[in-house]
């Protein structure tokens, strides 16, 4: 199963998820982490959706080739992080997907503390996307 956990990302990726969300509750926008590894067999269930498995294409990497599948000594090591920013709504926090202003000012903070964001690719723009080289 994909994991959450921060403890699953690289060791040079984690102290930055940690700042990440830090610095994005400081602007005022709670953020969860949803994605931090998967293995090379989930992504390529990701990777035939919209190919040989129902709904729309959502990667363009197959397993091996995403940053979320590294790893380091056979353990979980993700050089990516997916992250959506919440909202309280009805008394819950609640992911919110829709609202453009949020995702730039995530993408903004990401940059600031040094992280790249998939909200700036030409290709294949992945907005909850945060990643290292």
């Amino acid at each position: 199963m994909a994991s959450r956990s921060v403890k699953d990302l690289h060791p040079d990726l984690q102290p930055l998820a940690e700042k990440f969300k830090a610095e994005c509750r400081k602007e005022g926008v709670d953020v969860l982490i949803y994605m931090t590894h998967r293995s090379n067999e989930e992504q390529n269930e990701l990777y035939a959706k919209g190919r040989t498995a129902p709904g729309p294409k959502i990667t363009y990497a197959k397993g091996g080739q995403s940053d979320h599948n590294f790893t380091i000594d056979g353990k979980p090591a993700s050089k990516a992080f997916d992250a959506v920013p919440l909202r309280v709504i009805d008394g819950k926090n609640r992911a919110v997907w829709n609202d453009p202003k949020l995702w730039e000012l995530m993408g903004e903070v990401a940059e600031r503390i040094g992280l790249k964001w998939g909200g700036n690719w030409k290709r294949f723009v992945d907005k909850p996307h945060f990643y290292i080289d």
